[in-house]
């Protein structure tokens, strides 16, 4: 799948299922039962490699777990994969090299974290062939200064948030995660930008859901409130991921009292 079929889906209203995927088996079942993107996250940190946070992944890694993805994937689904900690913060030039080489490894799109300061290399990338998503709210690259809690709760903040989604979308982001933020904020955003919000933690106005794989799986000890276990109730994995499917495209998924 392309950048343009994402869109055209978005546009017309339809909500969009993203899950975490790092290898090619969990990438067929994802895409046999219904998921739009396939997200490679840097959160292989966590779930995979059994770190505190995601700021040990490597690009070597991304690079590793994306062509996984991407063969498991097979063009059925649009495969974003994550810029990791210190491989584009540097330079746009920086970014374009990191970025390069994921998209060689089969992404359509790559994720970056950042507000404002991240303007220059969006529109490097852009403007050079290589869509972006950008990433805003809880920046779990960031950890070290903002902890894993919920972010921009108070109005400064959140005029902050909303003028960065502008600027990030005007230098040519094409997607945008809000994770952790209040949900009246998501909505507000959502509102304003032309291109989809994909919300985590940021309540259900969002134009589409991501969720950890593995926290929907039930395999995360300590799942952040907002997730939910969609094994608990079903018993299988595809039918979990098709419950969680239908949850995004119905709204229905997260429920207003699991927003911030």
């Amino acid at each position: 799948m392309y950048l343009p079929q994402l869109l055209a889906r978005a546009e017309k209203g339809e909500k969009l299922s993203v899950l975490t995927c790092y290898d090619a088996s969990f990438a067929r079942l994802l895409v046999d039962n219904g998921i739009d993107v396939l997200l490679v996250g840097d959160s292989l940190g966590m779930t995979v490699q059994g770190h505190d946070t995601t700021l040990p992944v490597t690009l070597e890694n991304m690079i590793y777990h994306t062509e996984a993805v991407a063969r498991g994937a097979t063009n059925k689904a649009f495969v974003v994969a994550d810029l990791p900690f210190g491989s584009y913060q540097k330079s746009p030039e920086q970014a374009f090299d990191a970025a390069a080489r994921l998209m060689a490894a089969g992404a359509n799109m790559v994720k970056l974290e950042g507000g404002s300061i991240m303007i220059d290399s969006v529109g490097f990338l852009s403007q050079r062939g290589i869509p972006v998503c950008s990433h805003l709210g809880l920046l779990p690259q960031s950890v070290n200064l903002t902890g894993f809690r919920a972010q921009a709760r108070d109005a400064r903040a959140a005029t902050q948030l909303l003028q960065d989604a502008s600027n990030l979308e005007q230098a040519g982001a094409q997607m945008l995660v809000l994770e952790s933020i209040p949900s009246v904020l998501a909505e507000e955003v959502t509102q304003h930008l032309g291109i989809p919000t994909i919300g985590i933690g940021a309540g259900p106005h969002c134009n589409g859901q991501v969720l950890v794989l593995q926290d929907l799986l039930g395999l995360t000890p300590k799942p952040p409130r907002f997730a939910k276990n969609f094994m608990q109730d079903t018993g299988n994995l595809a039918a979990a991921i098709q419950a969680y499917v239908n949850a995004v495209k119905a709204g229905e998924f997260p429920a207003p009292e699991h927003s911030f």
